[in-house]
């Protein structure tokens, strides 16, 4: 049973306009099929057996895994797969049979004489149901509130003055409310509540578990954080702190990276609402208003085939090749990160810094290849970051290059994943040098790029026997670092230290590179997104199965 706190929340998500005129989903995916072959419409939670519906999972997140795009010639939207999306790629942890539909906003927009036709385009050709958020709406709730407020705090930063971040601004709440109940109507619009699952995705839709228990008290609802949850000191400054919390309760399962994650949700459960949790049969929970939430500890991992198929393109062997020539007897260390404030690119030039003066014997002997990601964001704080990356890079060349040599070599520009994954078969040394992260796959990308494929060994003229090494520099503030024990782990603050990190990575025998290699590339490999998303979807399973048995306590 959902608490008050949904009514509250109802009264925000109504405030405005942002509700008007949203259009229905067409109506091609059956509500409930009450005996095999004869479809009802039936509404709300129904008591009905839909024991004849195919298997259906509803994944629900801030983006739909598409690409969009209008054809120059016809003016109309064409769309594809995104292919890299995680939330395409977990769908082979279900099995054959499952349905899996999705809901979630496009990256583009659409103009209004358009959305019944394109909802009806992706709901037949992909299954998949846009929220179509009103322009202003969207610009409120992801680049507001999800940008500006939450991300920022979940990663450790306090709006502690005006130039340190935008302070909490009830307006761009209210537009993160309406946002999350105009997705979850959305889900309403396709769910059979007694036999489908839902599994929401991320920090965008924290509130979206009140309005569907409350609509559907036994719908089967997981919900995974894909960013850092952080601790309680620094979440208890957020003034919605027990709305966000009590969303999140209206779960069946919450999913983490990492044990601190969940450690630090807990710690925030216990102090700001009073709830104890306590292990269950293996399985740590928290009774909230009858039911018994279960909480998952298990980072995500990457897609196997996708990344292989990438290294046995013809493009990625020839673009190793001409990287091997160009790096001839250097070595090389890589980095890959987004331009933002929190992934440690000044950090990591700082650190290149002080190894080339450390160790006079590594210069013109060391390159740090870093490979920029186009920014999800454009603030000034991003701009600052950049400007300053690109002055220490300078000060660096200008210290330690020469005509033919520069120590950082910054590739801004969109880099295709052919030529990204040649880098990372090169690479002696991986760096992720984030201050916070809620996962980072770069490493994992790293490791089977190192590995390479038969196809790709062919290519370069490399022996299937030669033996594989890698070395990975990771911070202790990222997500993926408890699970790659193998890995050089550093405080990114402390710059003498990841100097030293970066040298011991370079210097290390071979022998123990290739054994850290080798215990990585197992880890990796078996536990890719298929095993994550076939995982979190069997407790979910055992998380609904009889939650309900107990008396439902009265609504506080």
């Amino acid at each position: 049973m959902a608490s008050r706190s949904y009514a509250n929340l109802l009264d925000l998500a109504g405030g405005g306009d942002f509700l008007d005129n949203i259009p229905h989903t067409p109506r091609t995916l059956p509500r409930v099929m009450t005996v095999p072959g004869i479809i009802s419409d039936l509404d709300g939670d129904s008591d009905v057996s839909s024991s004849g519906c195919r298997e259906r999972k509803i994944i629900v997140a801030n983006m739909l895994p598409l690409q969009a795009k209008r054809d120059i010639e016809t003016g109309k939207w064409c769309f594809s797969w995104d292919e890299d999306s995680i939330l395409l790629q977990l769908k082979d942890g279900f099995s054959s049979d499952t349905e899996v539909i999705y809901v979630g906003s496009l990256k583009v927009e659409i103009d209004t004489g358009e959305q019944d036709a394109v909802a009806q385009k992706l709901l037949d050709d992909f299954n998949c149901v846009p929220t179509f958020l009103p322009h202003e709406l969207q610009k409120k709730f992801y680049l507001g509130f999800c940008k500006q407020q939450l991300w920022p705090l979940f990663h450790y930063m306090l709006p502690i003055c005006s130039d340190h971040g935008d302070r909490f601004d009830r307006a761009l709440w209210q537009a993160y409310v309406s946002a999350n109940k105009i997705f979850a109507d959305k889900v309403m619009e396709v769910i059979n509540p007694d036999d489908d699952f839902v599994w929401v995705h991320d920090y965008h839709l924290m509130v979206l578990p009140t309005f569907l228990r409350k609509r559907f008290n036994r719908v089967k609802l997981g919900f995974f954080l894909h960013s850092p949850f952080p601790s309680s000191e620094i979440y208890r400054t957020l003034p919605v702190r027990d709305e966000i919390l009590k969303g999140l309760l209206n779960s069946d399962l919450i999913g983490f990276h990492t044990f601190d994650y969940a450690r630090h949700f807990l710690s925030c459960c216990s102090r700001m609402l009073g709830l104890d949790y306590e292990s269950k049969r293996g399985h740590i929970g928290l009774d909230y208003f009858g039911r018994t939430i279960f909480i998952k500890i298990l980072p995500v991992g990457i897609h196997m085939g996708r990344l292989e198929s990438v290294l046995n393109l013809p493009s990625t062997s020839s673009k190793l090749k001409e990287i091997q020539e160009e790096f001839k007897d250097k070595k090389v260390i890589l980095g890959v990160d987004d331009m933002d404030i929190f992934k440690g690119i000044n950090l990591k030039f700082l650190a290149v810094e002080q190894l080339l003066q450390q160790k006079p014997d590594l210069q013109g002997q060391v390159v740090l290849i870093q490979v920029v990601n186009p920014a999800r964001g454009s603030g000034k704080d991003v701009q600052e970051a950049k400007k300053e990356a690109y002055s220490i890079a300078q000060r660096i060349n200008d210290r330690y290059g020469s005509n033919d040599y520069q120590p950082v070599i910054i590739i801004d520009r969109h880099v295709p994943r052919f030529e990204k994954s040649a880098y990372y078969a090169v690479a002696e040394c991986c760096i992720v040098n984030a201050v916070r992260d809620g996962m980072n796959l770069v490493p994992y990308k790293y490791i089977v790029c190192r590995q390479g494929t038969p196809k790709l060994d062919e290519a370069v003229g490399r022996r299937s026997d030669c033996p594989r090494t890698s070395m990975l520099v990771v911070s202790e503030f990222i997500g993926c670092s408890p699970s790659l024990s193998g890995a050089i782990r550093v405080n990114p603050w402390d710059i003498e230290a990841v100097a030293d990190a970066l040298h011991l990575a370079l210097t290390i025998v071979e022998p123990e590179k290739k054994l850290r290699h080798e215990k990585h590339y197992r880890y990796v490999s078996s536990h890719d997104v298929a095993y994550w998303a076939r995982s979190f979807m069997q407790d979910l399973e055992r998380a609904c199965k009889d939650h309900y048995t107990k008396s439902i306590q009265k609504n506080h």
